[in-house]
């Protein structure tokens, strides 16, 4: 089946008929906006409306006038806003159209239809005309004489279309004898609003009968009925995306829950959940029942027909016992042959998916008894299947699908006459549950003295479709008995008075539908089969909440936990609800008190199949499972359990299912053992023994942090701020205080590390949080949640919360606050700390985890469940490995200039300007490196350190694993990939598969563009090669480095101190040569490669300026490494980027020029200190600038001293180009003068332009508050006075 065709033509189909339907409507005088009124000329027989075309248009006959008041009355009757009314009757038009489409296909090419003429299409494939257009005359549908001679008149003005419209209603109507619950046979606006064509090729017809397959309709070859339930999910896409885009907080109304929660079961899963419940109830009495061998051998037939049947776990010989005395006294003397009077319903059936299947297992059942075909379609149609649905429009089709079925196994199913001549059509249980509001109470006064009992249904009713099937009815059998012969009695009388006749017809219209749905909600069943829907409780609206807050309180959390109550209520004693939910019903704590239910019934046998089950839901949300409950309680039954997790395809998990691959056999007792009690069947005895010990929660306390209520105003990423405002020592709040600083470190989770790291982020607390503690929304509540302050700046463990994969804790120590994604774990005995971070490392808590929380939100209530062993004997061993896993976690961690503790670059590390330096022995003097040899030293380590950290990790690993006494199901090796730490690699292609899905792996091209990163850093001064850490983040950059001009020194405002020569008057530049670390300038630390002085870096695609990007990093690697290796150096440099380029600096160019922004992006989180100044496409100017060191002047400055001169650099370079053009002899050289002038002119004007927008800002003179943090500021410096935003910054 092309499910990609059927997909793609369902949407398109949707969009196509609405369309059309709206154009309709809208030649009618009717459209979103208004409804037009007929003018004053029209008659009764001809009216008359002005549509704003040149001519108003005219509607003759009265059956189209009728027709439009009805149109006009469906959009009135709706209890919505004239817009969405109008939206709301076009969808139900649109639907119904594509439902008969795709039902007469089907039917088509399945020869079902009972003329055997095809509707849509020609039996000849190379014929265009539908066959029943050629020769409508040999099909059986009746027509006038006037019909007649239209069709002639018709045919004989080649109007096929007109003739195709005409004929396709009446087929329509005609399928209405056989089909009546799907070809509704009505005159209404529906017909008025059809608007369908078969010649034309951008039409559904034409696009349903090409676009997919005949043979995914042809049960015969690859269809299936199933095509009917894909084609409904399709359909349903765009409503559903709409549906779950709507603004946060608003609530999902009841006319929107069917495509909200909407989702078409894999068949597979269908199947086991058909074979397991209905089929066991087969299969138990065959087993356990005293029947013949001949008789008991038909339970292997039925096996091999049952492919998704699991075979029950091996049961006490008590139980067995039980079970035969059970199925012993099942059935009775007399009774219908065993299992054919089993009742099947389906609360949720949505288009009939679990119905369909459900008759196919029947028919083998009733087989099996010996019944013809003929007499089992009938009997299963009125006695067994039962089906109950919220969508009219998915009733439909479920309707229409189990008739399919039917007719696929009685060919005259649908051509049957009954004695008078009529269709004998049996009638089915099924219904879409309607609403009593439509109807007036008085019309229960019929009913005499069953009034009371009538207004009792009409009450039940109420606004049902809010509800469903989860209604609770108050109303009983006997009473729905009693309306039931009354109601028929009623039907039946002749009555006299207007008034009792007005009575009779307001009750015809929805009282029997009322009935049946009553009637199919009051029992009980032998088999309760379903999907429901997902729904969760903040996507109820007021109603439905309420509803089921005050009726199903222990599974109000989760629409679909309420259902799996509500089945086990309709489903009878000793027999079976078998459902596909998602799984967190199994484990969070929410659902604790349905577990305490539910354990209390016994669990056949699950299909756990977590994420990805559906093959049209991705991701790791949506994770279900499926599963059969018996509704009794067997003490100590032995469930089987599938756990089909691992494979990442709907497919993959079929197949695991049936290789008979990890199954596991449990005792539901045993959940009650693990706190919270979670459906954790795969957990062995011994670490269920582990359950009885002391958790985490008794020797430490999990805690949540801080929810500040807006993290974008009180949260930033580190190197956001200004340095001097930042203090990551406290110990204390007091000490916090004390301080006067405004920013501290905060833990906010982040990716999978363990040990140490993911400090990225800082807080703003200061005076004691004032500003988070008094944040309060325009009515005064507080927004933010200060909590758990006692243990603000303490010393504990910490991880994230919400994770896509394992658990992973790191060190937090003092000095740290913590958010409610990155909640703290503290010792109560500090001297615990270092031994329960090494076990919160280990597979041992992983797979408790698995059983705790294995929805990947590793909450403080899990971690407190866990079960800790702390071993007194081994604790100092433990202790002492952990804490050389945080330092060397944290060695890794403080390499990068991502840590607020990076000292200096790991290619610098052995610089010949280092502590670090090799020496020559001889000379006694610095031997200059190469960075090649920088690069293999520092790969070596991170080599080593990498090994090191995984032989801690595996030593640990069997520690507890022995302490738990888990050797039997733990292996203690750690896989590379799962190792965080960073590994360095010459290229991607070095890296071994033991390492793919790492975060951790780094080539030598990252190295190198890392390296490049810091040496802009020391070009505006941030880092420097002459000093360790973070030299400048903030403040007054002539306090920390040392302001030269001329012969004199400056003060620390950068001016020139009165008597310093002629430098006051000098126009040499300003420089940087020192630090400012001595009041005396002579005693003050030289610098060996000085910062910029202006804060603003030019990048050019030639070199123009020696102190352009290129030149100032030509310095830097000079300065770093000696100028003897500098060329050996930069083509390392080069060959490592692989940008384009003939030389080693044409290469490094091209990366300033192409790549360094975006790669810096990416390390800071979008979030870049280093800002680009950039014009466009034709790179006519770019520039980086320090955030830290922006002022008021940084734009006027850069638009005097870089942009104005590369514009006048671009003159004069065009004026030189032209000369070579006039005077050079050179065909080459003349047409490459041609091209570079070219270029140069079009950089000139984006210059100019950019010119323009930068000048308008420059006199706005925008200047930044670090606080606010890189995307208010960036916004800000794009900004003028007068709100205008002009991007002169390349895009984050």
């Amino acid at each position: 089946m092309n499910k990609t065709a059927i997909k793609n033509f369902a949407i398109w189909a949707r969009n196509k008929l609405r369309a059309d339907i709206i154009l309709k409507a809208g030649l009618l005088g009717i459209t979103e906006k208004e409804i037009a009124n007929p003018l004053p000329q029209s008659t009764d027989g001809l009216q008359i409306f002005d549509i704003g075309t040149s001519q108003p248009v005219q509607l003759s006959g009265k059956t189209a006038i009728e027709q439009r008041k009805s149109l006009v009355a469906a959009i009135r009757s709706k209890n919505l806003k004239h817009s969405e009314a109008f939206d709301a009757v076009i969808e139900e038009v649109a639907y119904t159209w594509f439902n008969r489409l795709i039902a007469v296909r089907f039917m088509e090419v399945n020869d079902y239809l009972p003329s055997r003429v095809r509707v849509l299409s020609s039996e000849n494939p190379a014929k265009a005309e539908p066959d029943f257009v050629t020769v409508p005359f040999e099909t059986d549908l009746d027509f006038t004489e006037d019909e007649i001679n239209l069709i002639d008149n018709l045919k004989d003005n080649n109007k096929s279309d007109e003739l195709f419209q005409f004929l396709f209603i009446k087929q329509c109507n005609k399928l209405n004898e056989i089909l009546p619950e799907l070809f509704e046979k009505t005159n209404d606006y529906t017909e008025l609003l059809l608007n369908v064509s078969f010649t034309d090729k951008d039409g559904v017809v034409y696009h349903l009968v090409h676009d997919i397959s005949e043979d995914d309709f042809n049960i015969e070859k690859e269809g299936q009925v199933e095509i009917i339930g894909w084609l409904y999910q399709y359909y349903n896409i765009e409503p559903k995306d709409k549906v779950f885009s709507r603004p946060s907080g608003q609530k999902i109304r009841k006319e929107d829950i069917p495509a909200a929660t909407q989702l078409f079961t894999p068949h597979w899963i269908v199947r086991y959940m058909v074979e397991n419940s209905l089929g066991r109830i087969v299969i138990h009495n065959l087993k356990y029942d005293c029947w013949s061998d001949e008789e008991k051998e038909k339970i292997d037939v039925l096996k091999e027909k049952w492919k998704y049947y699991i075979e029950e776990a091996e049961q006490t010989s008590e139980i067995v016992g039980q079970f035969r005395f059970e199925e012993h006294h099942k059935y009775g003397k007399g009774d219908l042959p065993p299992f054919v009077e089993t009742t099947f319903l389906d609360p949720c059936m949505g288009s009939g998916h679990i119905l369909v299947y459900a008759f196919d297992v029947f028919m083998e059942i009733y087989r099996m008894q010996g019944y013809t075909d003929r007499e089992a379609v009938r009997s299963i149609l009125e006695n067994n299947l039962f089906g109950l649905e919220i969508d009219d429009r998915a009733t439909q089709l479920a309707y229409f699908s189990i008739m399919m079925k039917a007719r696929s196994y009685d060919r005259r199913f649908l051509t049957r006459k009954d004695e008078n001549g009529k269709p004998d059509i049996p009638k089915l249980n099924i219904c879409s549950i309607q609403e009593s509001n439509s109807i007036n109470a008085e019309y229960t006064g019929l009913f005499g003295e069953l009034k009371p009992i009538a207004e009792k249904l009409l009450d039940e009713f109420i606004d049902a479709k809010e509800y469903g099937s989860i209604l609770n009815l108050s109303i009983t059998k006997d009473e729905i008995l009693q309306l039931e012969e009354k109601y028929a009695e009623i039907t039946n009388t002749v009555y006299t008075n207007f008034f009792d006749t007005a009575k009779q017809s307001g009750l015809r219209t929805v009282f029997a539908p009322l009935l049946k749905q009553a009637k199919i909600m009051a029992e009980k069943y032998e088999v309760v089969c379903t999907n429901p829907p997902y729904m969760g409780g903040s996507g109820m609206d007021k109603d439905l909440s309420i509803y089921v807050k005050n009726n199903y309180p222990d599974s109000k959390s989760d629409l679909f936990a309420v259902f799996i109550e509500k089945c086990l209520q309709l489903t009878k004693q000793n027999c079976y609800t078998s459902m596909v939910t998602m799984q967190s019903w199994m484990f969070l704590s929410s659902f604790e008190k349905l577990r305490e239910k539910l354990l209390l019934t016994d669990t056949i046998n699950m299909v756990h199949l977590g994420a990805r089950a559906f093959d049209e839901i991705g991701g790791e949300v949506v994770q279900t499972t499926s599963f059969v409950l018996r509704k009794s309680h067997t003490e100590n039954y032995n469930g089987t359990y599938c756990r089909l997790i691992e494979p990442k395809t709907q497919k993959g998990k079929e197949d695991m299912f049936h290789s008979c691959e990890n199954r596991y056999i449990a005792q539901q007792e045993n959940f009650s053992k693990i706190p919270g009690s979670p459906i954790a069947y795969w957990v062995s005895n011994k670490l269920l023994d582990a359950f009885s010990s002391k958790t985490i929660g008794d020797v430490a306390k999990p805690r949540q942090g801080l929810a500040t209520g807006d993290n974008n105003r009180f949260l930033r990423l580190w190197h956001e701020v200004d340095i001097n405002k930042f203090n990551a020592n406290c110990i204390s709040m007091a000490d916090a205080i004390e301080s006067n600083k405004k920013w501290f470190p905060c833990n906010k989770g982040g990716s999978f590390r363990k040990w140490y790291g993911n400090n990225d982020y800082v807080v703003n607390w200061e005076n004691d949080g004032f500003e988070i503690r008094n944040f309060k929304d325009e009515k005064g509540k507080l927004r933010s949640r200060p909590q758990n302050m006692d243990y603000y700046f303490k010393e504990g463990m910490t991880w994230s919360t919400i994770s896509s994969s394992s658990l992973s804790m790191r060190y937090s120590p003092k000095g740290f606050m913590f958010e409610t994604k990155g909640s703290v774990c503290f010792a109560n005995d500090s001297s615990n700390l270092k031994y329960l971070l090494a076990m919160m490392n280990t597979p041992i808590v992983a797979e408790v985890l698995l059983a705790l929380s294995p929805t990947l939100d590793f909450h403080e209530g899990p971690l407190a469940k866990v079960p800790a062993l702390i071993d007194t004997s081994v604790k100092e061993d433990v202790s002492i490995l952990s804490e050389e896993n945080i330092a060397l976690s944290k060695q890794d961690w403080d390499s990068f200039e991502t840590s607020w503790d990076f000292k200096r670059h790991p290619l610098i590390k052995y610089s010949y300007r280092t502590d670090n330096r090799m020496i020559d022995l001889k000379t006694g003097k610095p031997i200059q490196t190469s960075l090649e040899w920088s690069y293999d030293m520092w790969k070596s380590g991170t080599e080593n350190r990498f090994n090191q950290l995984k032989a801690n990790e595996e030593e640990l690993n069997r520690i507890f694993i022995d302490i738990y006494g888990l050797q039997d199901e733990l292996t203690p090796d750690v896989a590379d990939k799962d190792i965080t730490v960073h590994r360095v690699f010459d290229s991607k292609d070095d890296v071994p598969e033991s390492m793919k899905g790492s975060n951790y792996i780094r080539t030598k091209r990252d190295e190198v563009i890392s390296l490049i990163s810091y040496a802009v850093g020391c070009m505006f001064g941030r880092y420097s090669l002459d000093k360790e850490g973070l030299i400048f983040a903030g403040g007054n950059f002539d306090e920390v480095y040392w302001k030269f001009k001329g012969q004199a020194p400056c003060d620390k405002n950068g001016v020139v101190p009165f008597g310093g020569g002629y430098a006051g008057i000098s126009l040499a530049p300003y420089h940087y040569p020192k630090f400012r670390d001595s009041d005396d300038w002579s005693t003050a630390t030289e610098l060996s490669f000085e910062p910029d002085a202006d804060n603003c870096i030019p990048i050019t695609d030639t070199k123009y300026f020696d102190d352009d990007i290129v030149g100032r990093f030509e310095e830097f690697v000079k300065a770093a490494y000696g100028e003897q290796t500098l060329e050996e150096n930069l083509d390392f440099i080069a060959k490592a980027l692989g940008n384009k380029g003939i030389t080693s600096r044409d290469v490094i160019r091209n990366y300033f020029l192409n790549d360094f922004f975006k790669d810096h992006c990416k390390t800071y989180q979008k979030r870049p200190i280093y800002w680009l100044f950039d014009s466009g496409k034709q790179n006519g100017f770019k520039a980086l600038c320090y955030m830290h060191r922006w002022n008021a002047d940084t734009i006027g400055n850069m638009r005097v001293e870089y942009l104005h001169r590369i514009q006048r650099t671009y003159e004069k370079e065009i004026e030189r180009e032209q000369d070579t053009i006039d005077n050079t002899t050179n065909s080459r050289d003349k047409s490459a003068a041609i091209k570079r002038k070219e270029k140069l002119l079009k950089q000139l004007k984006e210059a100019k332009d950019y010119d323009a927008k930068v000048a308008h800002l420059a006199l706005s003179r925008p200047d930044i508050d670090l606080d606010d943090g890189v995307k208010v500021n960036y916004e800000k410096v794009q900004t003028a006075q007068d709100g205008k935003k002009l991007q002169i910054l390349a895009k984050i």
